[in-house]
């Protein structure tokens, strides 16, 4: 039986890994570098048992797409890479982009103080 993901916030940092995908869209191209890097990510998503999540946004001036992505472990990325299916899909970023990603780990946790709205 598959495993069920549930996504969430912890108090602590949890030992995850990111993938920061930033896509810098050729002009009037943000849409369509939008949709492959969707259907990608819709790829791993449905395949992949090291894909826990991904947040794929827009930029409000058009020209960039950022998806961020939480995997399990860092050797996620070369597994995700060896399949060539994956491969073709990703590189078709190429004709309407130019992109770059980096692998995180999480080091610290930061969330807001709020003041005791008792007090």
């Amino acid at each position: 039986m598959p495993k069920e993901y549930a996504a969430g916030f912890n108090i602590a940092p949890a030992p995850t890994t990111f993938i920061v995908n930033v896509i810098h869209a050729h002009p009037g191209k943000q849409d369509e570098a939008f949709r492959i890097i969707q259907d990608v990510v819709h790829y791993v998503a449905e395949r992949k048992e090291g894909f826990l999540w991904s947040n794929l946004s827009k930029s409000t001036d058009g020209t960039t797409v950022v998806n961020i992505e939480a995997i399990q472990d860092e050797g996620n990325v070369g597994e995700f890479f060896a399949d060539p299916a994956f491969l073709e899909k990703f590189r078709m970023l190429d004709s309407v982009s130019t992109s770059e990603f980096h692998t995180y780990t999480v080091d610290d946790l930061v969330l807001p103080k709020r003041a005791n709205a008792e007090g």
